[in-house]
């Protein structure tokens, strides 16, 4: 594709233990990386366009997560916000000083709970900035008010309902409302017109061959889950790093592949606390997974046929939130299949900027109307079991819901 390259990496140095001062709740949660978090910032698109990235996990299932910074004429606009780390904000105040202030906080979506919590962090680190939210914002197990989650009173506005911020330089894409059963699901792509990039949360993933580099940093999660044994030592070599990464994506992609089984307690027990394993870093020698050959073929199955990261929806989120509303989710891609000038997409997670045409995405939905749809088959099972489980217990909704009006 012709037009302007991504700029290359500028990997950022991990900081010190201090970094999470802004972001008190990581304790709670075993949330990797533990309040070391780092950020990697990259410009995607010179002038125009930066990725803020940290990873984010449970235990060492860690991928990455991206908060997407947009210069406008007014100012900074930041989408889908990551934890303010003081890292973080010291290269947002750099930022600032060459391209005006942080005008404009983005949440895109109504149930990413990893992409709500920062706001209000965030949001107090910029007390001059305006907060945007998705419509059909909603909490478990209580509906609480937006003001009692720490969002801002006086400055937080409704995506479509209170208006849209920068409408001139900017256009919004609505996917759904759709109906959960506990709450819904709803995103917002948001389409920069002057770099002809379009920002997506969750709905829309290109899953990377090889480990980003923000494991630069910290190699652990590669190197724990490249292992097949929980007595062999974490050493690090590119192999191992390859074999950890593409473990780690078939986790975060279908909670339990089916090529991965739990041993029995008593294996797992007898492999813990070998020579050279007695250390956090290493969960004491506890590796709970057996991988079964021939487990590489799922991981190819995410990419495209040359091996490159391919632009999909999101498995997880096929099985458990799109099985019944294929039909909104392909309205919705259509929609965006009319954007004459799309040239990148962003995800706010794994692989970006992805190269990517209007007509590209004409292709993947008419791709997705010819393949069976959320499979209960192989790797998908898992996913399939939670599915028909919440189906049953009447937790989400036996059809396909949602508000036809905010789908155009």
């Amino acid at each position: 594709m012709e037009g302007v390259k991504p700029a290359p990496l500028a990997v950022q140095q991990p900081h010190s233990s201090n970094a999470d001062q802004h972001w008190p709740w990581w304790p709670l949660l075993p949330l990797y990386p533990y309040g070391r978090r780092r950020t990697l910032v990259r410009t995607l698109i010179p002038e125009q366009v930066w990725s803020f990235e940290q990873l984010q996990g449970i235990f060492y299932v860690a991928v990455p997560i991206r908060m997407t910074v947009l210069r406008l004429r007014q100012g900074l606009l930041l989408h889908a916000p990551v934890p303010p780390t003081e890292e973080l904000l010291g290269e947002l105040r750099a930022l600032e000083r060459r391209y005006g202030a942080v005008r404009t906080i983005v949440l895109p979506t109504s149930s990413g709970l990893e992409h709500k919590l920062p706001v209000p962090a965030m949001a107090r680190a910029f007390p001059g900035a305006e907060v945007w939210v998705s419509p059909q914002q909603w909490s478990f197990p209580l509906a609480l008010p937006l003001s009692w989650l720490g969002f801002p009173r006086s400055r937080t506005r409704v995506l479509l309902a209170d208006g849209l911020p920068h409408a001139d330089e900017l256009s919004w894409h609505p996917l759904g409302p759709l109906d959960l059963g506990i709450g819904t699901f709803m995103e917002l792509a948001c389409l920069h017109k002057a770099s002809g990039t379009l920002l997506v949360t969750d709905a829309l993933v290109a899953i990377p061959p090889a480990p980003p580099p923000l494991f630069e940093g910290d190699p652990t999660p590669l190197l724990f889950h490249g292992r097949d044994r929980g007595d062999q030592p974490l050493i690090d070599t590119p192999e191992q790093r390859r074999r950890g990464w593409w473990r780690m994506v078939l986790f975060a992609s279908y909670l339990q592949p089916q090529s991965v089984q739990v041993p029995s307690f008593s294996e797992v027990l007898s492999q813990a606390w070998q020579p050279g394993l007695r250390q956090p870093r290493a969960y004491f020698g506890l590796y709970p997974f057996r991988w079964s050959p021939g487990w590489e073929a799922e991981f190819r199955a995410l990419l495209g046929p040359r091996g490159e990261a391919r632009l999909q929806v999101a498995p997880v989120l096929e099985r458990l939130v799109f099985p019944r509303c294929r039909e909104a989710l392909l309205t919705w891609l259509e929609k965006l299949g009319e954007l004459g000038q799309l040239r990148w997409i962003v995800p706010a997670h794994y692989d970006a900027p992805v190269a990517c045409s209007a007509g590209d995405l004409l292709a993947l939905a008419s791709a997705i109307r010819q393949r069976p749809w959320a499979s209960s088959e192989g790797s998908w099972g898992y996913l399939a079991g939670i599915d028909q489980t919440l189906l049953r217990w009447g937790v989400v909704p036996s059809a396909a819901g949602g508000d036809p009006n905010l789908r155009a």
